[in-house]
């Protein structure tokens, strides 16, 4: 790799990712979608509680 490429780490060292915290190394994008409508779910609950 030549010095005027980034390595992907560096390309999206500050993309927030957090919310797949909890998602397993090596998952499909169906377990993600599935993990993010959870998510999304939980949140849509919580804020028809208030």
């Amino acid at each position: 790799m030549s010095e005027s490429e980034e390595s992907r780490d560096e390309r999206y060292e500050d993309v927030d990712t957090s919310h797949l915290d909890d998602v397993a190394d090596g998952c499909g994008c169906t377990e993600i979608w599935e993990h993010t409508s959870e998510r999304e779910d939980e949140a849509a609950d919580e804020s028809d509680e208030e």
